[in-house]
C-alpha cells in the first residue's frame, strides 16, 4: 500500500489473507479497510462506488487508468493493479484535489451520496486527458446516476477542466451567449441587481498534473517481470484460478470444462447476485497477454477477446481515422453502439469476448458482428475458426465452442465499395440503457447499380437470442433498392421476425414496429450513400429521398446541458458578514466530495454487531400455512430469526403489521428477519426458510380491478363549487377523456438502513437511521418494544436522499431491527439491497383519472368534472392524505366557476404506496393540464391560449374558499413567455414540422400554483436548541433533517444573521431526538421555513440576554461578551420555538385555509421526437420560479433543477413493471431508468423571480423542495405537442386518452404511419 492513495497491494499475498473470490472490491474496501466507498445498487448500474484502477499495459508499455464500479469487481481480479479511491486523491484535512473542490464549490452536491463516484469518474478522465473535450466529459459521467441535483451543476464543475469551447464568449465580454433575455419590459432584464454566477471560477485552484499519485514502483516491477505461475484463491464456495500463461489456461479449461472464464464480471456478477448462481471454479484469463493482442491486416481487424469494450472503441476509432470510409462501414456501426452501450465504467470492465460469449438477447454488438461476417478464433490443443452467426448465438451445439475451447479473438473484416452497414437501437432512454430492439444491417449492391447482391439483417431484443432474417434476405437478392423492395421487405420481416407474445420484456407490437422502422431507416441511409458514390448524371437511377424525409437519417446528438441561472443579488447595504441571500456552498459539500461525509452505514461496526436481512412474501394474497426455520437456524453464523411472536409490544397497526401474521397482502410484505454474524450468512439463511402458503381471492393489482371489486382504503374525498350540471347544459362543447399516470420509485441513492445499539441499562437504545422523521421512528420503536419514548434516542447525521420515501418506512425497519436487538442483546445493522428496497417500500401512487370538461368555442372553460383513483397498495399508509392533497390542488392555476373533484384510494395487492415529492400534485394536475390540451384541440386553438384565457387574473378564492392573489403567478407566466422567447419559437417549431415528416418538434408552457405545507397547524411547529460555548463557538440543533436540501446550511445562515457572527463560528452536529424532541417530518417543503423560525427565535432570546453586556462594552469582541456573560451567570443556551402556520380544512363543508402560502412558477420546454423510433431529445427548458427572497440561491436553484429532472423522469422514462403474479420486475437501475446526464435539456435556464415578498415566512423566503416536480410535465406536454403535429399530418383523430410516462413505446405507437399499420394488419391476419 502506498499513502495517501488507497492502492491495493499486489494480490499474490491475498492467499495468505484468504481472499474470497466471492468478495467484491467494494466489500473488501468497506469491511477490511473501513473506507467510505458507497454501496447503492450492487449491479454496477449507478456509479456510486466508482474507483480508479491503474494497470501497466504490456502492449503499449504505458500505465492505463480506467474507472470501474467496485461493486462488481472481484477482489481476486486485481492482481498487479493499483486502486485509487476518493479518499486517496484529497482530504479536507490535508489537501483537496481540484476535482473535489470544484464539484463542491459549483454546488454539484446535494445529498452527496453519489458525489464520490462522480469525483472518481472525473478524476480518471483527467488522468487520461488533462484538458478533455465536453464529449469526453459527458462520456465519463454517463455511467453515474444522481437523484438530487439534475446534473447541471456537476457538469458545470467538470466543464471548468475542459478545453475552451467555441460557443461562449463570457470570459472576454462578461456576457454569456445564453443570456439573451427578452424585451425591455421584462423585469428580469430590467433589474440591474440580477446575478448569473453561482460560483467564481477564477477562485478555483489550478490542476497540477505533477502532483498526481504515481503508479506504485513495486507493481511496475511486477508488471515488467510478470510471474508465470498460476495463482489460486480458495473461498468457502468458489475457487479462483488465474493462470500466467495461455498453455496453463488451456490445460485448466480442459480439466474444468464447465468453469466459466471471468474478466469484467459485468455479466456473471449480476447473474450470480440476482439468480443465486454459484460456479465452484472460476478461471481468470486477465494475465494472458495473447488475449489482448490486436492484429491489423489488409482485409480486416483481429481484436483479442480479452480487450475491454472501451479498448475496442479506441481501436475501432483509430481504424476509422486511418482507413478509407468504404472499408470502415462495420467499424463505424460498432462505434455508434459502443458510445451508448452501458456506462463508461462497464465498458472499461466488460470484455469483447465476454460480450460475445454471454449471447444476451438484447446485445447491441452481436447483431452488427453477425452481419459484418465476424469470425471467432478459438483455441484449445489446436485452433479453429467458427462464424459469429445466429446458430452460434442461439447456442446450437454444432456451431458452439467445445467445452475445452476458449475464444482467443474476434476477426472483423473490412467492408468494401458498394457495401453498406448500419446499426440501430432503441432503449428507454438515450444512454446507459438496455435496448428494447437493436439491429445490424448490411447490404452489398452489384457494382454501380441498385441491385441487391447480398443482404444481411440481424436483430436483438426480439427473441431469446439474436435473430437473423435469412429467408427474407434471400428472397430480396436481385431486387432493386427501391420502394417496392421496401414494401416487400417489411412484409417478409414481419413474417420471419415474428415475436411471440412472451417475447423478452413484452412490448410486442412496439418491437415489431421497430423491426420495420429500422429497416426503413436503413433503406434511406443506403439511398443517401448511393448518391455520394455515383456521378450526378447517373443519379436518376436511384429513388429520390424527399427533403422532408432527410431528418430521419439523423440520430439525436449527445450534448451537455448549458444554461443561465438568474437570481436577485443581496441589497448593496447588506453586511458582507451576513450570508442570507448569498449562494453559500452546502455545509457538507467538501466532505461529500472527499468521501468523508458519514452516512448511516458508514458508521464503523460496533462490538458484537449482528447483521439483519428481511424475509418477504413471494405471494400477492395468501394465507401463511407454516414457516419452517429449522434449516436456517442450523447454518453457521445464524443467531436467530425474528418473527411476529418476538414482538413484546404492538405489531404495527391492525391493518398494517410490521411482521405478517397468518396472512400476506402483497409480494414483498415482511414476514420475518434473520440475524447473523455477517450479511453473507444472513442472506444465505433466508434461502433456507421454507414458507408454505394457500392462495386467497381476490388478487387485485390494478386500479380497474379495484374499482370492479369495490376495493378502497378510505371514503371518497370530494370538493365542489358552482352548479356543474347546469353549466354543462349551457356550454358549446363537451369533451371527455382519461388520464393514466404510472407510479414512480423514489430511487434515493442511499437505500433504507438503520443501526440499533442496545445500551447496558434501563432498556435504552441508540438508533442511527436514514430518515426524514426520527420522532416517528422513536415512537414506533417505543410502541413495538413497549418501553417509554424517553429510553430511545434516534440520531440522523445526514440522509442520502429521501423524497418522501423516508418519512414512514424507516420506522418499520427501525422497529424490526430494535426487536432483534432486544431479543439478542446485541447491536443490529439492517441495510436493504437496492432490489429489496424497491420491492418492499412502495413509491408514488399510480393514478387513473376521468374528466368531463365543458367549454365555449372561444376556449373559455365553464365546467370541469374530474374523478380520480390512486393505487394505494395493500395498506392505508399516506393514501388518504395523498387523495386529499390531490383533490385540493387539482385546479392548479385556473379559475373555473363550476367544478367537481372526486378522489378515492384503491386497495390492491401491491406494496403500500407512500409519500413522494409533490404528494399527489404531479399526478393530479396532469389531468387538469390534459383537459387544457383537449379543449385547445377541439377549439382549434393553441394550448397556451387556453391556459392564459382560464388562468386566475385577480384576487380570488380557490375551490376550498382560501383567498389568494395571483399577481405573482401572472408575473411568472409572463416572464416565462418572455425569457423563453416562446411565441417566436412556437413559429419556428411549426416551420420545422412543415419541413420534416419523420421528426417533429413540440413546445409547451405550463403554469403552476403549488401549495406548500401540511394541511394541519400542529404539523407546522418546530423547535431549535442553540448553545454558545465559552470560547464563543455556537452549536445549533433543530428539528429538521439534512436530506441534501441544504437545511443545515440555511439554518446556520439564519443563525449567522441573527447573532451577527460569521458562519465559521457555528456548527451543526446532527439531528437527535434527545436534543430537540417531538419533531415533525422534514417534508412538505417547509423544513427550512419552520425550523428557520425556531432557530431565529432561539438566537433572538440569546441576543436579548447579551444586550446589557454588549451595551456596557460596545467595543468588545464576541469572545469578550461571552466570557462576561458566563461570569455574570447568564444562560448561554436557549430553546427556540415556532408554533407554526395556521392551517385547517373542513371536509364536511369543503372549505378551509389548508396551506400557509403558495409557490408560483412556470416552465417552457421544447423537444424533438423521432416518429420512427419514439425517441426524443430535450432541446431547451426555461423555468421561472417564485422564491421570494431566497435564503440561498444556489441551494434553491439546485432544488428547482433537481425536482424538475425528477419530474421529467416521472413523465418520460420511469416505468414500473410487474409480473402477472404481482412481482416487481424493475428492481434496479438496469430495468428502472431514472434520468441520466444525457437526459438533461440541451439548454437549461432557471430564474428566481425577483422583487417578490411574503411577510409570513423567515426573511420572506419560500420552500422550493417539491414545486419544481410538476414543471417536468412541460417536457411531457412538449412531447404531446410534437405527437399531435405528427397525428395532424397523418389525419389521425385524437382519442383523448393520455398515458404517462411518454416512453418511446407510447410515442412511437401514437405516431401511427404505414409501418404501424403494417404491424397491426399483420397481427390481425396472424
Amino acid at each position: 500500500t502506498h499513502t495517501p492513495s488507497k492502492s491495493l497491494p499486489n494480490l499474490k499475498y491475498s492467499k495468505k489473507r484468504n481472499a474470497d473470490p466471492e468478495v467484491t472490491l467494494l466489500n473488501f474496501l468497506r469491511k477490511n479497510w473501513t473506507l467510505l466507498i458507497k454501496y447503492a445498487c450492487g449491479r454496477g448500474g449507478c456509479g456510486a462506488c466508482t474507483v480508479m484502477v491503474s494497470k501497466h499495459d504490456p502492449v503499449s508499455a504505458k500505465i492505463r487508468h480506467f474507472s470501474i464500479t467496485a461493486c462488481l469487481v472481484p477482489i481476486c481480479s486485481l492482481y498487479g493493479a493499483a486502486v485509487t479511491t476518493v479518499e486517496g486523491i484529497g482530504s479536507i484535512n490535508t489537501r483537496l484535489h481540484p476535482v473535489q473542490e470544484r464539484i463542491a464549490r459549483s454546488h454539484g452536491t446535494q445529498c452527496g451520496f453519489c458525489t464520490p463516484g462522480m469525483v472518481m469518474s472525473m478524476y480518471t478522465l483527467l488522468r487520461n486527458h488533462l484538458q478533455p473535450s465536453e464529449e469526453q466529459l459527458m462520456e465519463a459521467l454517463g455511467g453515474n446516476l444522481c437523484r438530487c441535483t439534475g446534473y447541471r451543476p456537476i457538469l458545470a464543475s467538470g466543464r471548468t477542466f475542459c478545453v475552451e469551447s467555441t460557443g461562449c464568449q463570457k470570459k472576454r465580454t462578461g456576457k454569456c451567449c445564453l443570456d439573451l433575455g427578452g424585451n425591455d419590459s421584462s423585469s428580469l432584464s430590467r433589474e440591474s441587481d440580477i446575478c448569473t454566477d453561482l460560483f467564481v471560477e477564477e477562485e478555483f485552484q489550478p490542476l497540477d498534473p505533477t502532483q498526481e499519485l504515481i503508479f506504485p514502483p513495486e507493481l511496475l516491477r511486477m508488471a515488467k517481470n510478470p510471474e508465470k505461475q498460476t495463482l489460486t484463491f480458495c473461498g468457502e464456495r468458489v475457487t479462483w484460478i488465474s493462470p500466467g500463461t495461455l498453455k496453463d489456461l488451456l490445460e485448466l479449461k480442459a480439466k474444468h470444462p464447465e468453469a466459466p472464464l471471468i474478466l469484467g464480471n459485468t455479466s456473471l456478477g449480476p447473474a450470480m447476485k440476482s439468480q443465486g448462481r454459484v460456479h465452484p471454479i472460476l478461471l481468470s484469463p486477465a494475465r494472458i497477454s495473447e488475449l489482448s493482442m490486436v492484429f491489423k491486416t489488409s482485409d480486416g481487424l483481429t481484436i483479442g477477446a480479452g480487450c475491454s469494450l472501451a479498448q475496442v472503441k479506441d481501436i475501432l476509432a483509430e481504424q476509422v481515422s486511418e482507413l478509407p470510409e468504404e472499408k470502415t462501414q462495420t467499424y463505424r456501426a460498432l462505434l455508434k453502439h459502443l458510445k451508448s452501450l452501458a456506462g463508461q465504467q462497464i465498458r472499461n470492465m466488460a470484455s469483447l469476448g465476454g460480450h460475445v460469449i454471454s449471447r444476451h438477447c438484447y446485445s447491441d454488438l452481436n447483431p452488427i458482428l453477425v452481419v459484418g461476417n465476424a469470425t471467432l478464433n478459438l483455441i484449445s490443443e489446436g485452433t479453429r475458426q467458427i462464424p459469429l452467426n445466429d446458430h452460434f448465438l442461439a447456442g446450437l451445439a454444432s456451431a458452439d465452442l467445445k467445452p475445452e475451447e476458449i475464444l482467443e479473438s474476434v476477426y472483423i473484416p473490412h467492408s468494401q465499395k458498394w457495401e453498406f452497414v448500419s446499426a440501430f437501437r432503441q432503449a428507454q432512454c438515450q444512454q446507459n440503457a438496455l435496448a428494447d430492439v437493436s439491429a445490424g444491417m448490411r447490404v452489398i449492391l452489384e457494382e454501380a447499380t441498385d441491385t441487391i447482391k447480398e443482404l444481411s439483417l440481424s436483430y436483438g431484443g426480439v427473441g431469446e437470442s439474436t435473430i437473423g432474417a435469412h429467408k427474407s434476405c434471400q428472397q430480396l437478392i436481385g431486387r432493386p433498392w427501391n420502394e417496392p423492395m421496401l414494401e416487400e421487405a417489411c412484409r417478409l420481416l414481419l413474417e420471419e421476425v415474428s415475436l411471440p407474445g412472451w417475447a423478452p420484456g413484452g412490448r410486442v407490437e412496439f418491437k415489431r414496429t421497430l423491426v420495420v422502422s429500422f429497416f426503413f431507416k436503413f433503406y434511406l441511409e443506403v439511398l443517401q450513400e448511393l448518391k455520394k458514390l455515383v456521378k450526378v448524371s447517373d443519379s436518376h437511377h436511384y429513388p429520390e429521398i424527399s427533403d422532408r424525409f432527410l431528418s430521419a437519417l439523423e440520430d439525436f446528438p449527445v450534448t451537455g446541458p448549458r444554461g443561465v441561472q438568474r437570481y436577485q443579488s443581496v441589497d448593496s447595504h447588506q453586511s458582507l458578514q451576513d450570508p442570507v441571500g448569498r449562494p453559500i456552498m452546502h455545509l457538507s459539500g467538501l466532505k461529500h466530495a472527499t468521501g468523508e461525509a458519514i452516512f448511516c452505514d458508514d458508521i464503523p461496526m460496533v462490538d458484537r454487531e449482528l447483521f439483519m436481512v428481511l424475509v418477504t412474501s413471494t405471494k400477492a394474497h395468501a394465507k401463511i400455512i407454516s414457516i419452517d426455520l429449522s434449516e436456517a437456524l442450523e447454518l453457521p453464523g445464524v443467531v436467530d430469526v425474528i418473527t411476529a411472536e418476538d414482538i413484546p409490544g404492538t405489531n404495527g397497526a391492525e391493518d398494517d403489521k410490521l411482521l405478517a401474521v397468518d396472512e400476506v397482502l402483497c409480494v414483498g410484505q415482511i414476514i420475518c428477519a434473520v440475524v447473523a454474524e455477517t450479511d453473507v450468512q444472513a442472506k444465505r439463511a433466508i434461502e433456507k426458510i421454507k414458507i408454505t402458503y394457500k392462495d386467497l381471492e381476490p388478487i387485485i393489482f390494478t386500479i380497474n380491478d379495484a374499482i370492479k371489486h369495490n376495493s378502497f382504503l378510505c371514503p371518497e374525498k370530494k370538493l365542489e363549487q358552482g352548479n356543474i350540471e347546469e353549466a354543462f347544459e349551457k356550454v358549446d362543447q363537451i369533451v371527455e377523456g382519461e388520464v393514466h399516470v404510472g407510479g414512480q420509485e423514489h430511487f434515493y441513492m442511499e437505500t433504507q438502513r438503520v443501526i440499533v445499539i442496545p445500551k447496558a441499562e434501563d432498556k435504552e437504545l441508540d438508533i442511527y437511521v436514514s430518515t426524514q422523521d426520527p420522532a416517528h421512528v422513536q415512537k414506533t420503536v417505543s410502541s413495538t418494544l413497549n418501553i417509554p419514548i424517553n429510553r430511545i434516542t434516534c440520531h440522523v447525521k445526514r440522509v442520502g436522499g429521501g423524497f418522501g420515501g423516508k418519512v414512514g418506512r424507516p420506522a418499520v425497519f427501525g422497529a424490526i431491527a430494535a426487536v432483534g436487538a432486544i431479543k439478542t442483546g446485541r447491536p443490529i445493522r439492517l441495510v436493504l439491497d437496492r432490489e429489496d428496497d424497491m420491492l418492499i417500500t412502495g413509491g408514488r401512487h399510480p393514478l387513473f383519472g376521468k374528466y368531463k370538461v365543458g367549454f365555449m368555442n372561444n376556449g373559455r372553460i365553464k365546467a370541469l368534472d374530474i374523478e380520480c383513483f390512486i393505487n394505494g397498495g395493500c395498506t392505508l399508509d399516506d393514501s388518504e392524505q395523498v387523495t386529499e392533497f390531490l383533490i385540493l390542488k387539482l385546479e392548479n392555476a385556473y379559475k373555473i366557476r363550476n367544478l367537481r373533484f372526486r378522489g378515492r384510494a384503491c386497495m390492491t395487492n401491491l406494496p403500500s404506496n407512500t409519500a413522494f415529492r409533490g404528494f399527489g400534485f404531479p399526478q393530479g394536475t396532469l389531468i387538469t393540464e390534459s383537459c387544457i390540451t383537449a379543449v385547445a384541440a377541439k377549439c382549434g386553438l393553441l394550448p397556451e391560449e387556453i391556459r392564459e384565457k382560464n388562468m386566475y387574473k385577480t384576487i380570488d378564492k380557490t375551490i376550498y374558499k382560501q383567498a389568494f392573489s395571483p399577481e405573482t403567478l401572472i408575473r411568472c407566466w409572463n416572464e416565462c413567455l418572455d425569457k423563453s422567447s416562446f411565441h417566436s419559437r412556437r413559429i419556428q417549431v411549426e416551420e420545422f414540422n412543415k419541413k420534416n415528416y419523420w421528426k417533429k418538434k413540440g413546445i409547451a408552457i405550463i403554469p403552476m400554483k403549488f401549495s406548500v405545507g401540511f394541511a394541519a397547524t400542529s404539523y407546522h411547529q418546530a423547535a431549535a436548541l442553540v448553545h454558545i460555548y465559552t470560547d464563543g463557538s455556537v452549536l445549533v440543533t433543530h428539528g429538521g433533517n439534512e436530506l441534501g436540501q441544504g437545511i443545515h446550511t440555511k439554518m446556520l445562515q439564519v443563525a449567522s444573521r441573527e447573532l451577527k457572527l460569521p458562519m465559521s463560528y457555528m456548527h451543526i452536529c446532527e439531528t437527535s431526538t434527545a436534543t430537540v424532541p417531538n419533531t415533525i417530518a422534514t417534508a412538505a417543503s417547509i423544513g427550512s421555513d419552520v425550523n428557520g423560525k425556531a432557530v431565529q427565535n432561539a438566537c433572538q432570546i440569546l441576543l436579548k440576554r447579551l444586550e446589557p453586556i454588549i451595551k456596557k462594552n460596545p467595543g468588545g469582541t464576541w469572545e469578550d461578551w461571552i466570557e462576561a456573560a458566563f461570569e455574570q451567570r447568564i444562560s448561554l443556551s436557549a430553546t427556540g420555538y415556532f408554533r407554526g402556520y395556521k392551517a385547517d380544512m373542513d371536509w364536511e363543508k369543503g372549505e378551509g385555509d389548508p396551506f400557509p402560502y403558495y409557490v408560483y412558477g412556470a416552465a417552457c420546454s421544447e423537444v424533438e421526437i423521432d416518429c420512427l423510433t419514439g425517441a426524443h431529445k430535450k432541446i431547451r427548458t426555461d423555468i421561472i420560479m417564485d422564491a421570494c427572497c431566497s435564503l440561498n440561491p444556489a441551494i434553491d436553484i439546485g432544488q428547482v433543477e433537481g425536482s424538475f429532472i425528477q419530474g421529467m423522469g416521472l413523465y418520460t422514462t420511469e416505468e414500473l413493471k410487474y409480473s402477472p403474479e404481482g412481482v416487481l420486475y424493475s428492481r434496479g437501475p438496469d430495468e428502472y431508468k431514472i434520468p441520466t446526464i444525457t437526459d438533461v435539456p440541451e439548454e437549461f435556464n432557471v430564474s428566481l423571480l425577483p422583487s417578490s415578498q411574503t411577510p409570513l415566512t423567515i426573511y420572506s423566503s419560500k420552500g422550493l423542495g417539491e414545486s419544481g416536480m410538476f414543471l417536468g410535465s412541460s417536457v411531457f406536454f412538449a412531447i404531446t405537442d410534437a405527437v399531435a403535429a405528427a397525428c395532424k399530418e397523418r389525419d389521425i383523430v385524437e382519442d383523448f386518452i393520455v398515458k404517462s410516462p411518454a416512453t418511446p413505446e407510447q410515442v412511437r405507437m401514437a405516431c401511427a404511419d404505414r409501418f404501424t399499420e403494417m404491424v397491426r394488419n399483420y397481427c390481425l391476419l396472424s
